[in-house]
């Protein structure tokens, strides 16, 4: 499997381990990643190896000896395994690279029409092209793996999972032994693109929203970097009594939190889409990005896509960005939030 980044790309992936596992008992499915991800991977008895590359270090010095190092061991890795089929469901050049560093003859990845960068087509040997309904980016991903063995993965039950040590379970748990008997809400304002972020009045709202309709209830609200804790601490304070800033997590660590509070709310990012594959229910807004490729799925799992028109350009700018923020209303969120409790 190569699926290397980025981390809500992972999750989207993790379904295939379990259709693997179920078409062929007894496989061996090994997993290069990035180094800033492979938390979300370690530890999972579905993974044989786990390879990690760092190709963001290895293109800011890409003649070093360091980083011709580093490539040939990845390269001596790969090869050892002897790979009967090679996966390639991230689509670039970088992929393609890694296809070609493990020299399996059969290397398999998307037709060009999916692909992100066509020069992928060069690293591999058989191209699978994506069905019509095929629209979900998990599907897409469970398509490619499945044509090699002949078995729809529409038939089959799929569940995803992360694995948390003991340590990061009793320290989440601890965290929430401090906190009061009513539900437990998680909050994640950040994310990576300007226009998925929502805005700062409507997660105030929001939290006050919840707080009086669940009486006892706690707002946790985490933070990725020093920006987005600077903003948390000022949602905190307007929500008011019930809301908890989070100190800073790990990957793991987080996911073990993720597990065991009741809802997550958040935007199209990592940690919303980690909650929904721990089995934790979530309310996601979607702007730029499209629900409905990439948001969770389930009865539990409730997307808000913007109204406008233009939702769903995928543009990391746009001159409406405040209008497409405020298009996604306090109330709807809240509606949201009942309807993902109820189911």
């Amino acid at each position: 499997m190569v699926k290397m980044s980025a981390l809500g790309d992972i999750i989207h992936a993790l379904p295939v381990l379990d259709y693997l596992h179920q078409v062929l008992p007894g496989i061996e499915v090994d997993w290069v990643v990035e180094e800033p991800f492979r938390d979300i991977l370690e530890g999972n008895p579905l993974i044989s190896q786990l390879h990690v590359v760092r190709t963001k270090v290895w293109r800011k010095k890409p003649f070093s000896a360091a980083t011709r190092r580093e490539i040939r061991a990845v390269r001596n890795a790969l090869q050892a395994r002897d790979y009967d089929r090679v996966f390639d469901i991230q689509g670039n050049l970088k992929s393609g690279l890694v296809d070609w560093l493990s020299g399996a003859e059969n290397r398999i990845g998307f037709s060009q029409e999916t692909l992100q960068e066509s020069i992928n087509l060069l690293f591999t040997t058989q191209q699978v092209p994506v069905r019509r309904h095929d629209y979900h980016i998990t599907d897409q991903y469970l398509r490619l793996v499945s044509v090699s063995f002949g078995k729809d993965f529409s038939t089959l039950k799929l569940s995803s999972d992360i694995h948390t040590s003991h340590e990061d379970d009793e320290v989440a748990g601890a965290l929430l032994s401090t906190l009061s008997d009513g539900l437990v809400f998680l909050f994640h304002y950040g994310t990576t693109w300007q226009t998925k972020f929502w805005f700062q009045e409507g997660w105030i709202q929001l939290g006050k929203s919840l707080l009086e309709k669940y009486p006892d209830s706690t707002i946790l609200l985490s933070w990725g970097n020093e920006s987005e804790r600077v903003v948390v601490t000022g949602l905190a304070a307007g929500i008011g009594t019930g809301a908890r800033i989070l100190d800073r997590y790990s990957l793991k660590g987080l996911t073990a939190l993720l597990k065991k509070v009741d809802l997550v709310v958040g935007g199209d990012t990592g940690p919303t889409h980690i909650a929904a594959a721990v089995g934790t229910p979530t309310v996601s807004l979607y702007r730029a990005s499209d629900g409905k490729r990439s948001g969770p799925r389930g009865a539990c799992h409730v997307i808000v896509q913007s109204p406008l028109s233009c939702t769903s350009c995928f543009r990391t700018e746009c001159d409406k960005d405040e209008e497409c923020r405020r298009s996604i209303t306090v109330e709807s969120m809240t509606k949201a939030v009942e309807k993902a409790l109820a189911g």
